[in-house]
């Protein structure tokens, strides 16, 4: 009679847990948990949108700044405005907007952010510089250190380079 009970009162404890759900401390510690998580991968989401946004600005500069390049080349001249370049680029979209500045021996792109609280602006030149007996054309980006409106880069007899101490050459 004494292993029969035994039997009777396991069968009972395993029924009972069986019955049972989770316990609230069990909850609690999954939610904060999961709180933890998405505390982490928010920020990191958020700036990667950014990054994206972002990288349309350098891709419509690098491809302005190779345009004037070819430009020179069939005009010996550069181009003046975005539409001349035959790129078929447009001069703004929802995260940037587009100038060029053609002078006789430089130009130069603007990508200013229509959000410059939130976005880095970027700039591109093309220059013609010494390289030996000839003359050729050399190209740069420059991207704002932090976030903003950038500034035209500056050319020199041998050299392009970036415009404003806030910014810096992109790779």
């Amino acid at each position: 009679m004494k292993t029969e009970f035994k039997a009777k009162f396991l069968q009972h404890i395993n029924k009972r847990r069986q019955d049972q759900g989770f316990t609230l401390i069990e909850l609690l510690v999954v939610i904060i948990i999961i709180g933890i998580l998405s505390a982490i991968a928010l920020p990191a989401f958020l700036n990667q949108a950014n990054k994206a946004k972002q990288s349309e600005g350098k891709q419509y500069v690098s491809s302005i700044n190779k345009g004037q390049q070819a430009y020179y080349a069939e005009n010996t001249k550069f181009g003046t405005d975005v539409t001349t370049l035959g790129l078929g680029l447009k001069t703004a979209t929802t995260n940037y907007s587009y100038s060029v500045d053609g002078q006789s021996s430089s130009a130069s792109a603007l990508a200013k952010p229509t959000n410059p609280a939130a976005l880095k602006g970027y700039a591109g030149g093309v220059g013609l510089v010494d390289a030996g007996e000839a003359k050729t054309t050399q190209s740069i980006l420059c991207e704002t250190s932090g976030v903003g409106n950038p500034t035209a880069p500056t050319y020199g007899a041998s050299a392009v380079a970036c415009g404003g101490t806030d910014q810096q050459v992109t790779k």
